[in-house]
């Protein structure tokens, strides 16, 4: 029996999701699993001149992105960008920051909309909320708050391997002169080792949809110092583009890592006596720790 699972993507802001989880979604989707797309903002502070005008540019983005990689639907919780910095500005009318929200009212959206799909796995992000956004900070708190509360049997944290992301920007630096200074933390605090992640999932055969979702970020190309990493993965030719964006890193909560890491996100589930047929008794969702 060939198995089908709902996989949600929680990101902090359009473009997060493919950077981070782009050929796992693709694959998913092309797989004939439902994938559904869900991000805390919009992304008003992600350019030189953000609000609201930058908003709703980045929601159509984000919907041409979530096309080319295949989900099923996109869900925007409608908090405020809180800034790389967490100094976001705001004016009158405007909706709170993500950060300022506490973490029980900021996941009640993310809540609902786990329990309605039925969701099987969830993504989030972890504890360094990747190079320390703030935003993704607190997207890591959120994530396993509604992912205990809606009882959803797998929590995976998006991350990258820290050992092989100073190899792919020395690639990276070797391809163009123009690469950003990306704002990561001491090299030790950013993202995760690569002996805590669980999953290593191979996306070179989802290259061109990963591709396309970043191509999709047309405001990201630039703002701030130069060219700004969307763009210059987006601008990378076939080989090269695979080589460095070809996989995709993730820590399942609840497990202890192991040698052998899974190709699949879906690996626990199918491993699980908890799946069953659709017609058949639900079966206890695993409760995961509030934290």
């Amino acid at each position: 029996m060939t198995q089908r699972f709902t996989l949600v993507a929680f990101h902090a802001h359009p473009d997060d999701e493919s950077l981070l989880t782009g050929g796992t979604l693709a694959r998913a989707a092309a797989e004939g699993h439902r994938v559904v797309l869900v991000v805390a903002t919009l992304g008003e502070a992600g350019g030189a001149a953000g609000g609201r005008e930058l908003g709703a540019r980045r929601e159509a983005e984000l919907h041409r992105a979530a096309e080319a990689l295949g989900c099923a639907r996109v869900a925007v919780l409608g908090y405020r960008d809180s800034g790389l910095n967490g100094d976001s500005p705001s004016t009158a009318g405007d909706p709170p920051r993500f950060v300022d929200v506490p973490v029980e009212p900021a996941a009640a959206g993310l809540i609902e909309i786990l329990r309605a799909e039925r969701a099987d796995v969830l993504t989030g992000y972890d504890a360094n909320g990747g190079y320390g956004h703030p935003d993704h900070r607190h997207l890591h708190l959120v994530a396993r708050y509604a992912a205990a509360a809606a009882r959803t049997p797998v929590l995976l944290e998006a991350t990258v391997d820290r050992r092989k992301l100073r190899a792919l920007l020395g690639v990276m630096r070797l391809a163009g002169r123009l690469l950003p200074r990306l704002p990561l933390n001491a090299a030790s605090d950013a993202y995760t080792a690569g002996s805590a992640t669980t999953h290593a999932v191979d996306v070179r055969r989802y290259w061109k949809q990963k591709r396309a979702g970043l191509r999709a970020h047309e405001s990201q190309t630039q703002g701030g110092q130069g060219w700004r990493t969307v763009a210059l993965l987006a601008r990378l030719p076939g080989p090269l583009f695979r080589l460095i964006a070809g996989r995709e890193w993730f820590t399942e909560v609840g497990r202890r890592p192991v040698t052998h890491r899974d190709g699949d996100v879906f690996a626990t589930l199918r491993r699980s006596a908890c799946v069953l047929p659709e017609n058949a008794t639900p079966c206890a969702r695993l409760r995961l720790p509030l934290e």
